[in-house]
């Protein structure tokens, strides 16, 4: 799977919370200031060519939407992240997010209730 731009990561994120837009309502989700719609348009079409978004005509312009899952995503681009910088090692990675943001043991419980709550 490619992975996105930053550019195209925030749209794929704006369609992932609409679920399907036309070039316009993406853009009305933007902070300001606003891309351009051409801008954004070239991003959408290059998103279409790379296989993540599809679209359904409406009336003389496209309504878009993802073809693949935020989710499935988020794990291909946390597998990655693992392999590129942790050898291959979730433990290390966690470790180093640990260290980094100075967690204490009471933090890792919390993380490790949620983790608990969510395999049940």
């Amino acid at each position: 799977m490619k992975q996105l731009t930053k550019a195209e990561e925030d749209i794929m994120q704006i369609l992932w919370q609409l679920k399907k837009a036309n070039v316009k309502a993406i853009i009305e989700e933007f902070p300001e200031p606003k891309p351009a719609y051409n801008t954004v348009s070239t991003i959408v079409r290059i998103l279409e060519s790379k296989g993540f978004v599809d679209y359904e005509k409406e009336g003389k312009g496209h309504v878009y939407f993802p073809l693949l899952e935020k989710q499935e995503y988020s794990n291909q681009s946390i597998n990655k992240l693992v392999d590129n910088y942790f050898q291959g090692s979730f433990k290390s990675m966690v470790s180093f997010f640990v260290k980094k943001n100075d967690m204490n043991i009471k933090d890792l419980e919390s993380v490790l209730k949620e983790i608990n709550k969510n395999e049940s």
